[in-house]
């Protein structure tokens, strides 16, 4: 092999080792927040939530993804 093929060759792995790298990111634990009431009038409780959250270690978006669902008092047909 001659000295430019193995530059080309090795220039080439060294560009796309960091796509690769980054393309293998770990899924996020997922926490289900479901309550029967109106965001608006349980927000401290959200708040407590995520302070508990963050107490034990886990930021929302960083290392536990957190999916809220409210019913807003509606009616389950």
């Amino acid at each position: 092999m001659r000295r430019r093929e193995f530059i080309t060759l090795i220039g080439g792995g060294v560009v796309a080792w960091p796509l690769a790298a980054r393309a293998q990111q770990q899924a996020l634990p997922m926490v289900g927040f479901l309550h029967s009431q109106s965001p608006n009038l349980y927000s401290p409780m959200v708040a407590a939530f995520r302070e508990g959250l963050r107490e034990s270690g886990y930021v929302e978006g960083q290392n536990v993804a957190v999916e809220y669902r409210w019913a807003k008092t509606r009616a389950i047909d």
